[in-house]
């Protein structure tokens, strides 16, 4: 079976780029983690994830060396990587990649966090990152477009695209949540809807990041209209496996690449 992805207009109308999220579909793996999980962090087998990558990259008639992925840390971290190899973290613990070097997969794995993608097509640059609440609170996506202008892009041009998250009917948070991103500016209230529980409420991840994304002077934001948490068959979920007790979950892989 060949994995099935997700693409958006807003990155497939550049020239010379490629794109997809993918779903839980078109992989090996079984259980828990079937099929397409793509984390080498996960506790699946290592055979099934190696194949399950193979795959991902032979859809963009690359070796599977070519797809880079990060040990994910929830943080604001950026690696950069350049004709010399990886700057900003040499051990690839970080949250986001950008790059000006064609032939590399950039990869960001989730289940449940959003996968935000990024291009500019004039300047020939792209990124990729993990933006949970955490991470989209603390400025991941602010320091990727930093690291991408560091390389000559310009915000005026770059194009983004949020992938399949969890979504706002799916998402209750605690009475300690909703202070923190008010803190950052009042009008994030407008993502934050009340909760069947007192003291509780939703949060609107996606339209958080689109709403940041716009702030720092990006103009083509799109999103992908998936719920991570609700469509069991399509995507991994980390609050779906917590709430049953479970004992692992199988990540997503969302790529971008800028072809030679």
């Amino acid at each position: 079976m060949i994995p099935p992805m997700i693409s958006v207009s807003a990155l497939n109308e550049a020239p010379n780029v490629r794109h997809g999220f993918f779903t839980r579909e078109g992989g090996v793996s079984t259980g828990l983690f079937a099929s397409l999980n793509c984390s080498p962090t996960s506790g699946d087998d290592p055979a099934h994830i190696a194949e399950n990558r193979a795959r991902v990259a032979g859809l963009f008639d690359l070796k599977p060396s070519a797809l880079i992925t990060l040990s994910q840390q929830h943080g604001t971290q950026v690696v950069t990587i350049g004709p010399e190899g990886v700057s900003g973290a040499p051990d690839l613990k970080a949250d986001a990649l950008v790059t000006a070097q064609p032939g590399l997969l950039l990869g960001i794995l989730t289940a449940d966090c959003a996968p935000v993608l990024f291009v500019d097509p004039k300047a020939g640059i792209i990124g990729a990152a993990h933006a949970g609440w955490r991470g989209a609170l603390g400025g991941v996506l602010d320091n990727t477009l930093a690291a991408m202008t560091a390389l000559g892009a310009d915000t005026d041009r770059i194009a983004a695209a949020i992938g399949p998250c969890i979504a706002v009917r799916s998402y209750e948070v605690g009475p300690e949540f909703m202070p923190l991103f008010l803190e950052e500016n009042a009008e994030n209230s407008a993502f934050f809807a009340p909760s069947p529980r007192e003291g509780h409420h939703l949060f609107d991840l996606p339209g958080y990041i689109a709403r940041r994304l716009a702030r720092l002077g990006l103009s083509a934001v799109a999103r992908t209209p998936c719920d991570t948490y609700r469509e069991e068959s399509r995507f991994f979920s980390f609050r779906r496996a917590t709430q049953r007790g479970e004992a692992a979950y199988g990540r997503a892989l969302s790529v971008i690449l800028l072809e030679r």
